[in-house]
């Protein structure tokens, strides 16, 4: 089995998990056996392009010429069984979807977030979440609010280029969606069920779990939909001390907020970025996971970090949240409440009482859901029914 695992990588300096899962996967699938050829773009190297492919930056989205002439020529070369794209823009563009199938390439794309209708991906503009876009054959709303990096040309481009690739998208062969909220989404946009399958992101094993440690640790993007203020609401309504020590990690445009409440509170500190490794440490070193976004978010890497190491989370029943910590079957790895500050902040000090009793069922249910075991044997399994499809609708 021959695979293209195409990628639009985003810029390193903003924490992403969606990153990290198509690094991993790619690892996993390796592992496999399967003979994985990256094709990968950076946002990182905007910077460094020669004048003439700066100067075509902006349709980039919609084309992409320079990335469609290396695929194609990667493509004829090496005669892949299939191409998984996770993230195309800017630098791929869905265009890499009608590259592939011009050679005879089935396509399988993982859905990380909403762009197929909405132009920032996140469902959330202004501190809200918004659907403002949906049904809609182009997306005016989002130039109206700049959606797209704050910038009503750039959000024009996008809304533009969502609107010529609709039948794109409606040509791929499979959607793996990563998690139930995601394949309502597809379906909403016209997908059939055939043509979607739900597979959760998978982590790699970290081996067996410290005991529990103290505390409450909340790690990622300090953007407004990550749910930072929410949290440092919810704690201060709680004494100084009485919860335990509270670590943040991360940065982005709250960063004074973090830096505001360790400045007030004992049992506030705040880290800054920290790597992996850490991460690793400071996970282990916390008794509960915090995952509070105010957004949809799909399928946050946070959570499955946390289980994987046995340590259970405490999240908004916001977007896969719910599908990820479980309890409608079986067991929860966790706690979930409604994004709101009264109910996080009630919900606090009974994750602190209970987290050491849902350590192991934190870490059972990663094994039984998303170890990679599982669910690289379940996408090597896709790619085969898709290149097994493909060569009948080709004959």
């Amino acid at each position: 089995m021959k695979v293209v695992v195409a990628h639009n990588r985003y810029r390193e300096a903003i924490p992403s998990g969606e990153n990290v899962i198509v690094d991993t996967e790619i690892a996993q699938l390796r592992a496999a056996g399967v003979e994985v050829l990256p094709f990968l773009r950076s946002s990182d190297s905007i910077g460094e392009l020669p004048a003439v492919q700066k100067a075509l930056l902006p349709i980039s989205p919609i084309y992409g010429g320079p990335a469609q002439r290396d695929l194609a020529r990667l493509l004829a070369e090496q005669r892949p069984d299939v191409l998984h794209l996770h993230n195309p823009y800017p630098l791929l563009s869905p265009w890499v979807i009608r590259t592939a199938h011009a050679h005879g390439v089935p396509v399988i794309q993982t859905v990380h977030n909403y762009r197929q209708v909405c132009s920032s991906g996140l469902y959330f503009r202004d501190g809200h979440n918004c659907q403002d876009c949906r049904g809609k054959l182009l997306g005016w709303p989002a130039v109206k609010h700049r959606c797209y990096r704050g910038s009503a040309a750039q959000s024009a481009l996008m809304a533009t280029t969502l609107a010529v690739h609709r039948p794109t998208w409606r040509s791929v062969e499979k959607y793996i969606a990563l998690t139930d909220r995601i394949a309502a989404h597809l379906r909403d946009y016209g997908i059939t069920d055939e043509h979607i399958v739900v597979k959760p992101n998978a982590y790699p094993d970290p081996g067996e779990p410290t005991a529990p440690g103290e505390g409450f640790l909340y790690g990622g993007r300090l953007s407004p939909e990550k749910g930072l203020g929410l949290l440092l609401d919810a704690w201060r309504r709680h004494p100084d001390g009485s919860l335990g020590p509270l670590l943040i990690a991360g940065d982005g445009e709250l960063r004074p907020l973090a830096e505001q409440a360790a400045a007030e509170r004992a049992d506030v500190t705040y880290a800054g970025i920290l790597d992996r490794s850490q991460m690793t440490t400071a996970r282990r070193a916390a008794a509960v996971v915090l995952a509070v976004p105010t957004w949809n978010d799909v399928l946050p890497t946070v959570i499955l970090e946390a289980m994987a190491d046995g340590r259970p989370v405490l999240g908004t029943a916001v977007g896969g949240i719910p599908y990820l910590i479980g309890g409608d079957e079986g067991e929860s790895a966790g706690w979930l409440v409604s994004p709101d500050a009264a109910a996080l902040a009630a919900a606090l000090p009974v994750a602190r009482d209970e987290a050491a009793g849902l350590a192991k069922v934190a870490r059972s249910r990663y094994l039984r859901e998303f170890h990679p075991d599982v669910l690289t044997a379940r996408l090597v399994e896709i790619y085969r029914e898709v290149t097994a499809n493909s060569e009948r609708t080709h004959r």
